[in-house]
């Protein structure tokens, strides 16, 4: 019993102490939107979580909505991520 306490502890401590995966909001316009694919074409400024630089490119849309309310040339700021291998749009404001 005492080793699954210490156990338990143990993770719950590492859990705490892991970093939070920290979202930032990056700069773009839409240039299209594919709402067949659920795609969207972005020109955005350096992708600094993914390690990229400036560069106009195709994210997969993370919700349907995303392909709903959007519109070429609408200024927006978003986060992307790796999803599933996919460059995914996860957030837009």
């Amino acid at each position: 019993m005492d080793i699954r306490i210490l156990t338990l502890a143990a993770l719950a401590f590492a859990t705490l102490a892991s970093p939070s995966l920290a979202e930032t909001f990056v700069k773009g316009i839409v240039q299209k939107v594919d709402a067949k694919t659920q795609k969207l074409t972005i020109a955005h400024e350096d992708l600094v979580d993914l390690d990229m630089p400036a560069m106009t490119m195709v994210f997969a849309a993370g919700e349907p909505t995303m392909v709903e309310n959007l519109k070429e040339g609408d200024q927006i700021e978003f986060v992307a991520a790796r999803v599933n291998g996919r460059l995914t749009v996860t957030r837009i404001k």
